[in-house]
């Protein structure tokens, strides 16, 4: 199959990457923890941590790990928002010979019991804020060791104690929780699991690439999540794919080691995570951003000091954008503004622009693929309103619901195949079955073309098709129209049932401008949609339902209860 989009790859980026310069993920991390060690990994509430410290404290927690005698492989839970426990326990985990299985904080405890239990996990390392949670379900899971660290546990002795002590006993963040001890479970704190370890030598890891890395769990949306089996060579495959796609933009900072990349997504989504690898690769600098929500002091962080690599969701730079201390920032060194995670906005992308400067760069990829499957070149000038190009060694085919791969310019599913593809799906062969081509393409359930130069558009998920009148309708489609009407924020649109069309569109709007009425929404899809493409409701809402990552639950919209 000829890759037509390489020609269209800027000048010194490679076509191909070489995973197997690495043993594993762990040789990846302590090739760079030995390399950058006097220089900063990250910050968080103006607490630095160098590469060096990263390098002991994992050390230590793995070994500490390795004393409980959980076997090789053995999955160990990450239930952590961003603070600079996430780095640590992730590298302890890897280090040491385990499997990372990420968990979402803000889990219920039915979505925690089911993650618990399908991935096997034996350890869970977890901030007592979430503790109330665990609790809940500890007793029906294979969890036997828990290590619960505390929000200043890596803030500094006197710093990190005023933390805590607020976020127990003024915030109350911390519910009471009850870890039953039955059946030789323990429960150590972070600290003393830190000091234990100090005391002992960690193993090498016996990890290959084949091994498991982590188990990343994904599709909940739809009904009980799987998890994404990710092998050391597709993590060591994307963080180079990253690496070599990425440099261009960042080559303009010279020193890496003075690179800042805003981390204000969650670490333990793939996105985050994959970006998170790619810093620890290039020896650069991360601010973590516990709570990206509070978007005030979201902006005084990055007021703090120069940043050059911005990686958020569509939502996530409208909200920065609706500030007005935001327009006050200096964006003279931002090289990257990243978007991913979901379809982003050309009225957001052209508002960037115009008050950053920078260009958002536009990237499309799952869980399956570690995050970035094709991204826009990072040198583009402009909004494509494309998801760009396949990454380095990627390749991607439009194929039809037989599994034959379409001409170019015709429209079908987005298939992925690639040394970063995951392996397939948990103890779930029925998934896997479903979910590759007999020639090794993953579908990824996205509706695109790719024109003559190796660009792909996504017209939509095939899930989300609204049918009117025989007519498909695509949701993407509205929502980028719509976001352009003048006085609208955002926008979604789903399909309702109606018994004449079928089913008709209806669109949620949130406005920036009080007097924006119905009618002027109705007449400007008037002037820019076809008949059966325009919505037959329009409602006016403040905020959209949206996943901690941000990205707009259309389902909930969905719901009679709710929509």
């Amino acid at each position: 199959m000829e890759k037509i989009w390489l020609k269209s790859y800027p000048p010194g980026v490679p076509h191909d990457v070489q995973p197997e310069q690495y043993r594993s993920v762990a040789h990846l991390l302590e090739e760079s923890f030995r390399k950058h060690a006097s220089s900063p990994f990250s910050v968080c509430m103006d607490q630095w941590m160098t590469y060096g410290e990263l390098e002991r404290r994992s050390a230590a927690l793995g070994a500490y790990l390795q004393s409980l005698g959980l076997e090789p492989g053995a999955r160990v839970a990450i239930m952590l928002p961003n603070i600079p426990q996430f780095g640590v326990t992730m590298a302890a985990v890897l280090r040491a010979g385990y499997t990372c299985v990420n968990v979402n904080p803000l889990y219920t405890a039915r979505e925690l019991e089911h993650q618990l239990k399908d991935s096997g996990a034996t350890a869970i390392v977890i901030l007592e804020n979430f503790a109330h949670t665990l609790a809940q379900v500890i007793d029906r899971t294979a969890i036997k060791q828990v290590v619960m660290t505390s929000m200043g546990d890596l803030l500094g002795f006197w710093f990190g104690q005023w933390i805590t002590f607020a976020v127990r006993h003024l915030a109350k963040m911390v519910p009471a929780y009850d870890l039953p001890l039955s059946n030789g479970r323990k429960v150590v704190t972070f600290k003393k699991a830190l000091s234990v370890g100090e005391h002992k030598s960690l193993a090498p890891s016996q990890a290959t690439l084949d091994s498991i890395a982590f188990l990343q769990y994904t599709g909940g949306t739809t009904g009980l999540s799987k998890g994404a089996v990710l092998t050391h060579r597709n993590i060591v495959a994307a963080t180079l794919q990253a690496e070599a796609w990425f440099s261009p933009a960042l080559s303009k900072v010279g020193d890496l080691s003075k690179a800042n990349s805003i981390a204000a997504l969650p670490l333990y989504h793939i996105f985050a995570l994959t970006l998170c690898l790619l810093a620890i690769r290039q020896g650069s600098s991360m601010t973590l951003i516990p709570n990206p929500r509070d978007i005030p002091k979201f902006i005084a962080e990055l007021k703090k000091r120069p940043f050059h690599m911005l990686p958020a969701v569509n939502t996530l730079f409208n909200a920065l954008l609706q500030n007005p201390q935001f327009k006050t920032l200096d964006f003279s060194h931002l090289c990257v503004s990243q978007a991913g995670g979901m379809a982003a906005s050309e009225g957001t992308a052209k508002q960037w622009q115009k008050v950053t400067g920078s260009t958002m760069i536009e990237g499309w990829g799952m869980s399956e693929t570690c995050a970035i499957g094709t991204n826009n070149p990072v040198i583009n000038t402009e909004f494509s309103g494309t998801i760009g190009l396949p990454l380095p060694g990627i390749d991607i085919a439009i194929k039809d619901d037989e599994g034959n791969s379409l001409p170019q310019g015709e429209s079908g599913e987005i298939c992925i195949r690639g040394p970063n593809v995951m392996t397939g799906y948990y103890n779930q062969p029925e998934e896997n079955a479903k979910a590759f081509t007999p020639d090794g393409f993953m579908r990824t359930g996205d509706i695109g073309i790719m024109d003559a130069q190796g660009y792909t558009r996504i017209i939509d998920r095939k899930k989300d098709m609204i049918l009117v009148s025989g007519f498909n309708v695509f949701p993407n489609e509205l929502e980028q129209v719509i976001s352009l009407c003048p006085g609208v924020v955002e926008c979604a649109a789903i399909g309702i049932p109606d018994e004449k069309q079928g089913e008709a569109i209806k669109v949620f709007v949130i406005k920036s401008d009080a007097s924006l009425s119905e009618d002027d929404v109705v007449r400007y899809c008037h002037d820019n949609l076809t008949g059966y493409k325009r919505p037959k409701y329009i409602e006016f809402r403040d905020e959209l339902p949206k996943s901690n990552v941000g990205k707009i639950l259309r389902r909930e919209l969905r719901s009679p209860t709710k929509a």
